[in-house]
């Protein structure tokens, strides 16, 4: 369904591609991997036309309709349902059920559709623009970090959503278990190359490994070939009877297309440093309750104890208040009542979105790791930030030049120039590529110390997180079990990918189907025929008229909602 031939794209510092090739077909789901700067989302840009190619060339069917996900918010209407309903087509402008379902599979409720849409936080934000998305109905999603600020129901929701839309899907995310349950397929931008394979993350990586090793052999295998050739050469060239035999060879040596040397990427790996303590329990917090008002209480009467060498996941929607009672006991605020008793030997690490704020635009990379630890030589700190993948001159890089994932991978250098003992992580995914996310997993496994982490990660949830504190609609709860335990036993309030108890409809063939829907199309056209008119008449009278008949339009109106719902139920029964 869509074709890029040999496509070539250099900046003036660096060439992303050199002629990359790529087709996908009807229905395929890829998911786009590759570490960051490899040019992910400037192949979205090229798709999109927002950039052109230097060489090459995209092929799209006639009348395909191309969907991205924005990450900037630019919100005109009063209301969300409004604002919302603008994506509806002049046919659906009045179909307003469809803005409204979409909506509610994203977390929001019947009460928010009133509200003003820039009254939603920067999670809720994209979710309005998801949902704006959603109903102009496109042949193909782009979608980039779909799940960051996405709370872990709303990631379910929009994976079964996926999985069930019918058109094509690239997909960039750094959530390597969303990735590999909605998409069909791995791409990967590969030494400025598209390689893509059918299936997942792990055996696109196997596979690469694979061709690498093959590569490998043949460069030492052709290697050998040369120095024989070589040696061949200098031996019989003078030789009158045989030189004719060693100018044959020398036009082998020339005509051979000679295997270049793998440059491998950098990989973040690193250890946090522990700093040893003989405390049984790091944090003792008891009755501990926080709200900006008195009126607006996040949580309340959270008591528990951090064991040495445990990880608590701390989970629940956006907006219950996780990262408010991790910045409460890191005590970035200050509790409305209770308290938090830290060990007299804790020394704690904290990474999270207000952190990354306060690095200083102004210093360099090595400025920043040498903030937390004056006592860092300077060879430390170029060491901690090649672990950080800063080396060289990159370890000189001003904090303002840096993207949202090396700003991130700053402040785990600036974590890991400490010796601590208790870690506190505010949804440390975000912004990280999956190979980075794999170094983070395995850093927090090998850490002696104690953690308290926030994030909506599944994968991270069940790697590291040995006890949970779960936010629900009720407050907030401390979850004796890992986070499988607490989907066995109590799992997630309104989960909508939770298998339900469905209606068993009648078994009909693609072409019944087919043949249903037209007919409640059909019908409902002819069922609201009048009311449109009725309202294209008086949306054409004079403003002054047009006052006189508002109260006649709203009772029109609802009644051509109340219908459009009634049919769309229908539509939904077929």
């Amino acid at each position: 369904m869509i074709e890029l031939i040999n496509i070539s794209k250099s900046y003036p510092t660096s060439e992303l591609y050199s002629e990359l090739n790529l087709r996908l077909n009807s229905g395929d789901k890829v998911g786009l991997v590759g570490r960051n700067g490899t040019g992910k989302s400037t192949l979205f840009k090229l798709i999109l036309g927002e950039e052109h190619q230097d060489l090459g060339e995209i092929k799209f069917p006639k009348a395909y309709k191309i969907g991205a996900l924005k990450q900037y918010f630019d919100f005109s209407e009063k209301t969300l349902i409004s604002e919302t309903a603008l994506a509806l087509s002049e046919d659906d402008k009045y179909d307003i059920y469809k803005a409204e379902k979409i909506l509610f599979g994203l977390g929001f409720a019947e009460e928010d559709l009133e509200k003003d849409p820039k009254s939603f936080s920067g999670g809720f934000q994209i979710r309005i623009n998801l949902a704006k998305l959603l109903l102009t109905e496109p042949n193909m999603l782009l979608l980039d970090e779909p799940t960051n600020y996405l709370d872990i129901l709303s990631i379910r929701w929009l994976k079964a959503f996926l999985k069930s839309f019918q058109g094509e899907v690239i997909l960039i995310t750094h959530d390597r278990d969303f990735m590999d349950s909605v998409c069909t397929h791995t791409l990967g931008i590969v030494r400025k190359r598209a390689f893509l394979i059918q299936g997942g993350t792990k055996k696109f990586h196997d596979q690469i490994l694979a061709n690498e090793e093959h590569h490998e052999k043949q460069k030492i295998a052709q290697e050998k070939k040369i120095k024989d050739l070589e040696e061949f050469i200098a031996k019989n060239k003078a030789r009158a009877a045989t030189s004719t035999l060693a100018q044959s060879k020398v036009k082998i040596l020339e005509k051979m297309d000679i295997l270049e040397d793998i440059n491998y990427d950098a990989n973040l790996n690193f250890d946090f440093n522990y700093k040893d303590t003989a405390a049984k329990f790091l944090i003792e917090a008891k009755d501990l309750s926080f709200g900006y008002t008195k009126d607006n209480i996040l949580f309340k009467d959270i008591t528990f104890a951090l064991s040495r060498g445990e990880t608590v996941g701390i989970i629940g929607k956006n907006g219950k208040g996780k990262s408010t009672l991790l910045n409460t006991i890191a005590g970035e605020l200050q509790a409305l009542s209770g308290k938090v008793d830290f060990h007299p030997s804790c020394e704690f690490g904290h990474f999270g979105q207000t952190n990354i704020s306060h690095l200083n635009a102004k210093n360099t990379i090595m400025d920043e790791i040498y903030s937390v630890n004056h006592k860092l030589s300077e060879p430390v700190i170029r060491k901690i930030c090649g672990l950080m993948m800063f080396s060289g001159d990159n370890a000189k890089k001003k904090i303002s030049l840096l993207s949202g994932g090396e700003k991130s991978r700053v402040m785990l250098g600036k974590i890991i120039a400490q010796d601590v003992n208790l870690l506190f992580l505010d949804e440390p995914t975000n912004h990280l590529d999956i190979d980075s996310i794999d170094a983070l997993t395995n850093a927090i496994k090998a850490f002696e110390g104690s953690c308290m982490i926030v994030t909506h990660s599944e994968e991270l949830l069940r790697a590291v997180c040995d006890r949970l504190i779960v936010f629900t609609n009720n407050g907030a709860d401390y979850f004796n079990g890992t986070y499988d335990e607490f989907l066995e036993k109590i799992g997630w309030e309104e989960d909508d990918s939770t298998e339900k108890k469905k209606v068993v409809k009648p078994k009909r063939n693609k072409k019944e189907i087919k043949k249903l829907r037209a007919l409640i199309v059909t019908q409902k056209a002819k069922a609201t025929l009048d009311i449109r008119n009725e309202i294209a008449q008086i949306e054409e009278l004079s403003l002054t008229e047009k006052n006189k008949k508002v109260a006649r339009l709203n009772e029109l109106q609802k009644e051509l909602e109340k219908l459009n719902k009634e049919f769309a139920k229908k539509l939904d029964e077929v």
